[in-house]
């Protein structure tokens, strides 16, 4: 089944027109559809300028958002922290990336998470709020997610998941990029951007944590980032993913950037002196063919 046949399969069910759940498969199609691992990193205090650099080696903003797309800009917003506490993506970043997909023309740029602490809380005190607040255009979404709106999806390629409830926005975007913050995670050693689309999840999130470098992976093949953009301005080091401690924080004003969701993971593991082998995760995501994790594979451009 194609994407197309997908998502009017997802429109159908969401509108009560059909009992059967969407499913989306993908095999040839993926390798019709993959790039080569091109990965682009960057370092540099203004962050808005550096969003645009770190773009720029992968043909920028405009290689990822065409005129009249509906995209999703996917940070993490899961916690009442603030941008110093690296808990969240930073919303300098994330307002950059908003900004140019407006500027490419997109139709509609939505932007949400559904939070693990209090919604109110974690958009306004992560500071998200007040900096989409500077955009004045009405093309910009920022909402909390309506429990209305899960759609459940059959992960037909799943090995450890079969079925998941994922946001329908998330599904029917044209253009899906993922904005993680690099951090410490108790359970998976690190959450990056595979990590980061459990944010468009419904339904019992808990479930997810038995055997999850495996249900991410699964996730994964139905959720597909056209653009992974890591958030490592400042690091969490230790007891993440929710930190608060100033201490476990390292400051990298560092952004990473990959059409390949498991090369953006890669290459990020290595910011905290670890190996991407060392991550469930990344190992699952590419045994499912869904991207490169041997780093001398990896095309590495330093903006």
């Amino acid at each position: 089944m194609d994407r197309r046949e997908f998502l009017r399969q997802v429109a159908l069910w969401s509108a009560g027109l059909s009992v059967s759940v969407p499913h989306f498969r993908i095999g040839a199609a993926l390798a019709a559809e993959s790039q080569p691992s091109l990965l682009a990193s960057a370092t540099g205090k203004d962050y808005q300028e550096l969003v645009d650099r770190v773009l720029g080696p992968l043909g920028g903003m405009g290689k990822f958002v065409r005129r009249g797309d509906k995209v999703v800009v996917k940070p993490n917003i899961g916690w009442d922290r603030n941008p110093g506490q690296a808990a969240n993506t930073h919303p300098q970043v994330v307002r950059a990336l908003v900004e140019q997909a407006l500027d490419a023309g997109a139709g509609e740029v939505l932007v949400f998470d559904r939070t693990c602490n209090e919604e109110r809380r974690c958009y306004v005190n992560s500071g998200m709020e007040d900096a989409l607040a500077g955009i004045k255009d009405n093309r910009l979404k920022f909402f909390h997610p309506d429990e209305r709106k899960y759609v459940p999806v059959d992960i037909e390629r799943g090995k450890a998941v079969s079925r998941l409830e994922i946001y329908r926005d998330a599904l029917e975007a044209d253009s899906y990029i993922n904005v993680p913050v690099a951090k410490h995670h108790g359970l998976s050693r690190l959450t990056l951007g595979l990590k980061n689309s459990m944010g468009v999840l419904g339904g019992n999130r808990g479930a997810m944590h038995h055997n999850l470098g495996q249900k991410l992976a699964d996730l994964a093949t139905v959720i597909r980032p056209r653009l992974t953009v890591i958030d490592a301005t400042r690091i969490l080091l230790n007891n993440g993913p929710q930190g608060g401690d100033l201490g476990d924080v390292r400051v990298l004003d560092t952004l990473v950037a990959s059409v390949d969701p498991v090369a953006a993971d890669a290459y990020a593991t290595t910011l905290f002196g670890l190996k991407p082998e060392e991550i469930e995760s990344t190992v699952a995501a590419y045994g499912m063919g869904l991207g490169e994790m041997d780093l001398t594979k990896i095309r590495i451009i330093k903006a």
